[in-house]
């Protein structure tokens, strides 16, 4: 056998290699953002940025989400907690939002913090507690 004949064997083989690589790492990946992405918490997160009247000031009524969605889901013992990423797209403008959630005792999925990126800011959507108020001197 010839040395070129030889070297298109190998390099064929290793072709073959790689794309079996890659497409089993590509098939993990779409798994896992279809996972996340049709999961009860990216659907809580949908809903309540669809419903945020502070988002709507800003980008106009949420007309659409990006198709994919990032970030991680944790559940153990009944409890849960995820950080999403979606891009939000308005009647206005897009945006990148984060959406925090978290469930107890296996209930419903709750938004516990929600912000998007506008301009270069981080605007946030919850304000869970009021700054106290200064003591009168």
């Amino acid at each position: 056998m010839s040395t070129k004949k030889i070297i298109a064997i190998v390099v064929g083989i290793v072709a073959v290699i790689g794309l079996i690589v890659a497409l089993f790492v590509g098939g993990i990946a779409f798994f896992v953002f279809r996972t996340i992405g049709h999961s009860e918490a990216a659907d809580t997160a949908r809903s309540y940025l669809r419903s945020n009247e502070k988002l709507k000031q800003d980008i106009g009524e949420v007309k659409d989400f990006g198709s994919i969605v990032t970030g991680n889901i944790n559940v153990r013992n009944g409890d849960g907690v995820a950080t999403l990423y979606l891009k939000v797209y308005g009647e206005k403008k897009t945006v990148n939002a984060r959406v925090d959630l978290s469930y107890r005792s296996n209930r419903n999925w709750r938004v516990t913090d929600a912000s998007y990126d506008s301009d270069g800011q981080t605007i946030e959507l919850m304000q869970p507690y009021a700054p106290a108020p200064l003591p009168s001197p």
